[in-house]
C-alpha cells in the first residue's frame, strides 16, 4: 500500500507560479507511474499530467501543456508539479495519484489518491 501526501497549494495572482509536491511512502517500489488530477468547483475531476516512474516519460493535458511540468525525485519518492503562467481557470483542488494502468489520462487507471491540495488563482 502506498500513501500520498500533497503540499504546496495556496493563493496566487494570475500570471504567478506554484510548485506542488506529492510525497509517497509505503510500498513505493511497486509504483509504475504517478499523475496529477484536479477538480474545480462544480466540475468533474480532470487529468493534468502523468510521469512514468522509471523512464520519466511525461504526458500532459492540452490545457496545461507548456505551462505545467511534472517531474519526480526517485531518491525522495516525490513527484512535483511546477505550474507557471497560472490563470483563474487553474483554480481547483489538485490530487496526485499512483497509476497502475497503461492509460495515463483515465481516472480509473489510478489506484491510490492523496487528500488533495487547494490552488486558488485570483484575477
Amino acid at each position: 500500500q502506498v500513501q500520498l501526501v500533497e503540499s504546496g497549494g495556496g493563493l496566487v495572482q494570475a500570471g504567478g507560479s506554484l510548485r506542488l509536491s506529492c510525497a509517497a511512502s509505503g510500498r513505493t517500489f511497486t509504483t509504475y507511474a504517478m499523475g496529477w488530477f484536479r477538480q474545480a468547483p462544480g466540475k468533474e475531476r480532470e487529468f493534468v499530467a502523468s510521469i512514468c516512474w522509471s523512464s520519466g516519460t511525461t504526458v500532459y493535458a492540452d490545457s496545461v501543456k507548456g505551462r505545467f511540468t511534472i517531474s519526480r525525485d526517485k531518491a525522495k519518492n516525490t513527484v512535483y508539479l511546477q505550474m507557471i503562467s497560472l490563470n483563474p481557470e487553474d483554480t481547483a483542488v489538485y490530487y496526485c495519484a499512483v497509476r497502475t494502468s497503461y492509460y495515463p489520462r483515465r481516472e480509473d487507471g489510478y489506484a491510490t489518491w492523496g487528500q488533495g491540495t487547494q490552488v486558488t488563482v485570483s484575477s
